[in-house]
């Protein structure tokens, strides 16, 4: 390494430094604080104290859940820790190839394939897929990991602003015609809560003969009737060319996937670098997932839950006067505008036995931290009522709030 990277690097790690000192020194830190129990009805244990947790992905509530904890013990027993192998050689388990068809099956598909994390899945699904002289389109705002994937692949790389359907039709026409085409968006914003407008999407997508990729890790679950994702909730058939969802979100497990074509799952298979290279899922990890995909069919009454839950906080922070942005979901932002509001407003409710976490600066644009609260089918109405007072009576002490 000549000086001059060194330097460069060390200004980084310096820099970074600091800030994390600085935001210890007004005990405005709040990130990677171990959570010491999972707790009944959305609580946890922090710090020896019992919190209201509201920065949890588990949004119907199935962590902890007995017949998907029961599936995960009993393939422990079966296949035991680890599976020490790449799926391609030694790797693959029966239980692998049943959670892909599972997936197939509550996607629509004809065929799925996993991944080890939902951040490798868009690494590697897109830098696979396009290459240098393609064209991909990707929503402004989407996750770092589709961000990520579409670097990686060094294709052409246009962004179109947040769910601005004009404006990507705009980018689509200018686009040559003879080349592959791809347009890449997140289902549900996961800094916003707000939606993607698929219907118009798919329209241009097949105006413009483009392939459509749409990153799941915050719909399944949460949108449509029975919980399947972004097209039952736009009453859809299988329109979308490349589903990709996560498996540690609403599916309490970890891992990532993609559902589609038979012909494009097994080019992914024998193709995509991170299933090649990577080892396989654990036992354990499948088989929560897998099992998880079917309690969510199995108890329809966890969407209602949440569903209600959701309506009850955005509409009560709303009425409070806090900006929420367009949020539809589970994900509900709480904007404060600077990093140091975002960081007060954490340690007042913290403080107060909500747990909640801020997100800033570079994760969103400068001027619009928040704090992205979550509720979940788990919470109870009472519950979510004593979280928005605790607050509004931050915001309001701090001057959010009238």
């Amino acid at each position: 390494m000549d000086t001059h990277n060194e330097n460069n690097a060390t200004r980084r790690i310096e820099a970074l430094k600091n800030r994390v000192q600085m935001m210890k020194d007004h005990d405005y830190y709040f990130y990677n604080q171990p959570v010491e129990q999972i707790l009944e009805g959305a609580k946890v244990k922090v710090k020896g104290r019992t919190m209201g947790m509201y920065a949890s992905y588990s949004y119907l509530g199935l962590v902890n859940h007995p017949r998907i904890n029961e599936a995960a013990k009993k393939a422990v027993d079966q296949w035991g820790t680890g599976t020490n192998g790449v799926r391609t050689l030694a790797g693959t388990l029966t239980l692998h190839n049943e959670l892909e068809e599972t997936i197939a099956n509550f996607k629509h598909t004809e065929s799925a394939i996993t991944y080890t994390s939902g951040y490798v899945t868009n690494l590697t699904v897109i830098s696979s897929l396009m290459g240098r002289g393609d064209y991909i389109f990707s929503d402004k705002i989407n996750h770092a990991s589709i961000v990520d994937g579409c670097l990686m692949s060094g294709a052409e790389f246009r962004r179109f602003r947040h769910n601005d359907m004009e404006h990507l039709e705009g980018l689509l026409k200018n686009a040559p015609s003879d080349i592959a085409k791809l347009v890449i968006a997140d289902s549900v914003f996961s800094m916003d809560g707000d939606i993607i407008d698929l219907p118009k999407t798919i329209e241009l997508c097949k105006k413009y003969n483009a392939w459509l990729m749409i990153d799941e890790a915050h719909s399944v679950g949460v949108l449509g009737k029975t919980g399947t994702g972004i097209e039952e909730h736009f009453g859809l058939g299988d329109v979308i060319d490349i589903k990709m969802g996560t498996l540690s979100k609403t599916i309490p497990s970890v891992g990532g996937y993609v559902a589609g074509k038979k012909d494009l799952i097994d080019y992914l298979r024998h193709g995509s670098r991170a299933y090649i290279f990577s080892a396989a899922l654990p036992p354990a990890q499948a088989a929560a997932a897998n099992e998880s995909f079917k309690v969510i069919l199995d108890e329809p009454w966890r969407i209602d839950r949440l569903n209600a839950n959701t309506k009850q906080f955005i509409g009560g922070l709303k009425g409070m006067g806090f900006d929420t942005l367009l949020t539809e979901t589970a994900i509900v932002p709480v904007m404060c505008g600077t990093d140091e509001m975002a960081f007060e407003l954490t340690k007042q409710c913290q403080e107060n036995d909500i747990f909640v976490l801020p997100v800033v600066s570079p994760a969103v644009q400068e001027g619009m931290s928040r704090l992205r609260a979550t509720v979940t089918a788990a919470h109870e109405p009472a519950d979510i009522e004593h979280a928005m007072s605790v607050i509004e009576t931050a915001g309001r002490k701090m001057g959010l709030i009238k």
